[in-house]
């Protein structure tokens, strides 16, 4: 609420409209559509950019303001809920119901969707998956897009760590509200087990965990979504292809002919479940040496032939340099904190082939129908 305003001839409703405009940094809804101010929850971790917002609009109107928060009731944040995330029990064409437990579906699967989903995959560990994904979220978030990140690797979670995430998310009336950071909103299973804590589920506990990823977050209709595979042809990929069959798959490989063999894998059990495969990216391609020289260490030109092989488009070559690992076990990403770098120019470019070039060239939607109408 707002205490006090320095100036006492501004009305009340000069300060809605001031404020309509100021925008809640988690939900990314008008603070006066919401019913704010108040916290969403005690410690709200962006109290003082909350603060920030309403004092700038305020002050636009030639007035100063103390700003006194309180924090919502059980009521006013269901109320909240509610509006951004949907009404239990709705009925057809209403908001559908908050959490697949109530019924609500997967947003990303509407054919209404807006969202690109872009599964990031490998046939095995070690050939730098997560931290591909990571960098390319950021590079299509410099492109302007709004970008979601869901660690679905969830024996080796590493999303947080390499975005340099150190909040949780918020909870708000069971749901979830995921930090962002670098322009990327992120959720994982690192958020809710210690790093050194193993995860020991068999399958119908990790459907359900990334089920409540997909349904209990609120992710605000992103452009992009992207999925962190874990390495291999396990559980959490027959699931995603159950969850969105209208994903993009992305297969991450190194150069050597043995990584790409097992890469391989990876893409045709996506075509055995009905996921197209969009195309090949090979990370760890050379190193550039201070010479100025470009050393294939693990050879060259694997990802090419496994693109060629699949009839699939090589997305990038991401070089070997210390600076991209380093940023990645440092929580400095290389796209955010060096995007002019080798590496960080090389996942622009992957950025905009496929925001450009590998758009969809139709979009599904229900209005459209034409076989069945």
């Amino acid at each position: 609420m707002i205490g006090s305003l320095g100036v006492m001839s501004i009305t009340e409703e000069q300060v809605i409209d001031a404020l309509r405009p100021v925008e809640d940094p988690e939900l990314f809804r008008s603070i006066v559509d919401l019913g704010q101010i108040a916290l969403t929850i005690a410690g709200c971790p962006l109290r003082n950019e909350i603060q920030t917002r309403v004092s700038d609009a305020i002050g636009a109107l030639g007035a100063t303001a103390s700003v006194d928060f309180t924090v919502m009731n059980d009521e006013e944040r269901a109320a909240v809920r509610e509006l951004v995330h949907g009404n239990p029990g709705a009925t057809a064409g209403s908001q559908a119901a908050h959490g697949h437990a109530e019924g609500r579906a997967i947003p990303f699967a509407d054919p209404d969707s807006r969202t690109r989903v872009l599964l990031i995959a490998s046939g095995k560990g070690g050939v730098g998956k997560s931290s591909v994904t990571t960098n390319l979220a950021i590079a299509l978030g410099q492109r302007g897009k709004s970008v979601a990140l869901v660690d679905a690797d969830v024996w080796g979670f590493s999303i947080p760590r390499m975005l340099g995430i150190q909040q949780a998310p918020t909870v708000i009336d069971d749901m979830l509200i995921p930090p962002e950071t670098h322009g990327v909103r992120a959720i994982s299973m690192g958020f809710f087990a210690e790093e050194d804590q193993p995860v020991i589920w068999r399958g119908p506990m990790l459907h359900k965990a990334l089920e409540q990823f997909l349904t209990d977050v609120y992710w605000n209709d992103p452009d992009y979504l992207l999925i962190d595979l874990p390495p291999g042809t396990g559980d959490i990929s027959l699931s995603l292809a159950q969850f969105l069959p209208r994903s993009e798959l992305y297969v991450v490989t190194t150069p050597q002919p043995a990584a790409q063999r097992v890469a391989q894998r990876a893409a045709f059990m996506a075509e055995k479940v009905n996921l197209n495969v969009h195309g090949v990216i090979e990370n760890m391609s050379w190193f550039t040496g201070d010479d100025g020289k470009k050393y294939y260490l693990f050879g060259a030109g694997g990802g090419q032939e496994l693109a060629d092989r699949l009839d699939v488009p090589l997305v990038g070559n991401v070089p070997l340099i210390p600076e991209l690992r380093e940023g990645s076990d440092a929580g400095k990403p290389i796209a955010a904190m060096a995007p002019e770098s080798e590496a960080g120019q090389v996942f622009a470019a992957m950025a905009e082939k496929i925001d450009v070039e590998m758009a969809p060239k139709k979009r599904y939607t229900s209005k459209l129908n034409l076989l069945n109408g």
